[in-house]
């Protein structure tokens, strides 16, 4: 009888209050909200790396040059030699911008960014600077082939 007179003391609660106090948590859903913010930058982020394009240079050879400057007659072919150099024997149709003054330069020589860019130097020391160069620069399709002494480039030197 004890538990009858503890029920009958007990106060009474309507249904409504009973109903709000085993409510899930206001909570859960405001956490859910928190993360969308971070999905929203993180899908940010991924467009505009995918939008920007290649973000690092590609190293490509003597024949795969030699392609992409016989495919694509707008293609822009960078050497980045000195003048000495150039006039000793250069690919045709280059233009001469050395390495030491692309940063100076390369807004005026290249002002397009989505611009094919076959680069080349003596070694291959120096055109794969000048690619990273443009690359950090914001340039897109940007190819470094490396030496054309030393490897010996195959194909038709123009000397001035």
């Amino acid at each position: 009888m004890n538990t009858v007179n503890n029920l009958a003391n007990t106060p009474k609660v309507s249904p409504a209050v009973f109903q709000r106090s085993f409510e899930k948590p206001v909570l859960v859903p405001l956490r859910s909200l928190l993360l969308l913010p971070l999905l929203l930058i993180g899908c940010l982020m991924l467009m505009t790396l995918t939008a920007c394009g290649q973000t690092e240079y590609q190293t490509i050879g003597a024949s795969a040059a030699q392609r992409m400057i016989e495919e694509n007659p707008g293609a822009v072919i960078l050497d980045v030699r000195n003048q000495d150099e150039f006039d000793q024997g250069h690919v045709p149709a280059a233009i001469l911008l050395p390495v030491t003054e692309l940063s100076a330069q390369a807004a005026d020589v290249l002002p397009d960014k989505n611009a094919l860019i076959l680069i080349y130097c003596r070694s291959g020391n120096r055109s794969a600077t000048a690619a990273q160069m443009l690359v950090d620069m914001g340039y897109r399709r940007v190819y470094d082939f490396g030496g054309i002494i030393d490897p010996p480039w195959p194909y038709e030197l123009q000397q001035d």
